[in-house]
């Protein structure tokens, strides 16, 4: 059973959110699955771009679903999401914080029965959603 989980989040983009980033890896981890995501959790500088987006990509067709912290806006997770829905059919768990005004409509509007998007306020709700996801992955 494939136990690779990707966590996109926001790393050279709107770092607001990154504690929260940083629990959701805690929890996927915590839950024995692997994630997968940038080591530092900050900008890669010693691989040029290509090599970044041919590791995330590989990462992300290696990976059983995604989780995806949304609530800051970065087009790197939005590629990620949509490249993990329309091309790899992949289920992606989407969460934002409840003190977003208002989540991207690319992301809100989205129909696809692959995305689960979820509003948390705080950390036992992302555990709920996580939890929840975790146990659709391993159906």
């Amino acid at each position: 059973m494939n136990k690779k989980i990707y966590c996109a989040g926001p790393i050279s983009g709107d770092t607001t959110y990154s504690q929260n980033y940083k629990k959701i890896i805690e929890i996927v981890k915590s839950n024995g699955f692997f994630p997968l995501h940038e080591p530092d959790l900050k900008p890669n500088y010693t691989l040029t771009d290509e090599q970044i987006y041919r590791r995330d990509i590989k990462w992300i067709s290696e990976s059983a679903g995604v989780i995806a912290e949304v609530s800051g806006p970065s087009l790197g997770v939005g590629f990620e999401i949509a490249y993990s829905l329309y091309v790899l059919n992949k289920p992606v768990l989407a969460l934002y914080h409840e003190s977003v005004p208002r989540l991207s409509a690319m992301i809100k509007g989205c129909e696809s029965h692959l995305l689960s998007v979820q509003r948390y306020k705080n950390d036992i709700d992302l555990e709920k959603f996580i939890k929840i996801y975790l146990q659709l992955i391993l159906k």
